[in-house]
């Protein structure tokens, strides 16, 4: 077969009317064609079925007649009973035949009406799909199709669009809340740098070996900071931030996560006191393990009352290492205490994010833990103050290199 040319198609597509480009006419035509077309094959048939049953000849018998008056004698054809009966069916054929195909044209014109009526009806879903794809916008992805009926091919159609939509909207919301997290993890670091250099600037006589604990936080969060930015960047070009898999001193990552917080604290009267045990080891990624127990601090000095004391503990039972941060403030209620780890959760719904945080330093806790096998835990009463505690496996003292993790945080 002759492909027909791009120009030549352009052109008929162009000179044709808007309906008669539409899928819905197409599909008319090839209903009206196959109904037109087993119309047609029944009623020929019909047709050549009974034209050949009564095709058999019809043989003519001649005899004479002759008028008794005037004597004289006349030919005439003889037809018997079962030839007039053929007779009468030729006839018939031949008014069948007319009538056939007058029944054939106004049967081509209806099966167009038909045909449609019914293509309409069978890509109404579709054309309700794309009223409902129409009304989506990229800051409303609420709208559903959610077709009843049969289990057909339109309705699963529909349900994977319905689930196209869903897999969308979820993408978009991780996106507002990886957003979310990194205003909030770059938020941090930069406190904890202004914070230590109001410090150095307020002391009119500084000495040189607080400047350079100063500097020396400083760098540790700028150094933070950076790995964050490392880390959006990779999600930016969707390359998934993987954990280094290395042993760490647990005691040392808290110690060093604690000193950036030793001038937040002590600006509010805030003891904060460290009971580190030696030699507890995890497997795992210094940085986000630093980024846990950050975040873990960061609430404590932030929601503890004035004069108060916070814990930071670290230590092991049996195969698990653990942390702990503890502190004196409000306390949260047994029915809130499920919430807690919740993206964007906050007790106090009056309170402005600039007071109360952006609600999730401990949802980051959470996932940062559970990324390295662990878990995160809460006690608390009301009044008295709330212990975290985060649950690691110790590390096996192994020379087999340990697989990387690929981390879901942030989002």
């Amino acid at each position: 077969m002759t492909p027909v040319p791009e120009d030549l198609r352009v052109w008929s597509s162009n000179r044709l009317p808007e309906w008669m480009r539409s899928i819905r006419f197409r599909y008319t035509l090839m209903y009206s064609a196959v109904l037109f077309g087993l119309a047609a094959l029944v009623v020929g048939a019909i047709y050549l079925i009974l034209w050949f049953s009564l095709r058999e000849p019809m043989p003519i018998l001649n005899g004479h007649v002759t008028d008794h008056l005037s004597g004289q004698s006349f030919a005439v054809d003889i037809v018997t009973a079962r030839q007039f009966e053929r007779l009468v069916h030729q006839q018939t054929l031949e008014r069948l035949r007319t009538f056939s195909f007058e029944a054939l044209i106004v049967l081509f014109f209806a099966s167009l009406v038909v045909g449609w009526v019914i293509a309409g009806r069978v890509l109404a879903p579709i054309g309700r799909i794309t009223g409902v794809a129409r009304e989506i916008q990229a800051t409303d992805l609420s709208r559903r199709i959610r077709m009843q009926g049969p289990n057909d091919e339109l309705k699963q159609l529909a349900d994977t669009f319905d689930a196209m939509l869903a897999r969308i909207d979820a993408a978009f919301v991780a996106q507002q809340q990886f957003l979310a997290d990194a205003s909030h993890e770059l938020r941090n670091p930069l406190a904890i740098i202004r914070t230590n250099a109001d410090l150095a600037l307020s002391d009119p006589d500084p000495q040189q070996d607080e400047l350079r604990q100063a500097v020396v936080v400083v760098k540790r969060a700028s150094d933070r900071m950076a790995r964050l930015v490392d880390d959006l960047l990779a999600l930016a070009r969707r390359e998934a931030p993987t954990l280094a898999v290395e042993p760490v001193d647990l005691g040392r990552v808290a110690s060093e996560a604690s000193d950036e917080f030793l001038a937040p604290a002590e600006a509010r009267g805030i003891v904060l006191d460290r009971a580190v045990a030696p030699g507890v080891v995890v497997m795992g990624d210094s940085d986000a393990l630093k980024r846990a127990i950050a975040n873990l601090l960061e609430n404590a000095v932030r929601l503890a009352p004035v004069d108060s004391r916070i814990r930071l503990a670290v230590g092991s039972e049996r195969d698990l290492a653990w942390i702990a941060v503890s502190d004196e403030g409000p306390g949260i209620a047994p029915e809130h205490q499920p919430k807690v780890f919740d993206r964007f959760w906050r007790a106090d719904k009056g309170r402005s994010r600039a007071d109360g945080g952006t609600g999730l330093g401990l949802s980051i806790v959470r996932q940062i833990a559970e990324t390295h096998g662990g878990d995160v835990q809460l006690q608390s009463r009301v009044g008295v103050g709330s212990t975290f505690t985060i649950w690691l496996p110790v590390a096996s003292l192994s020379n087999e290199p340990a697989p990387r993790i690929t981390s879901s945080a942030p989002r």
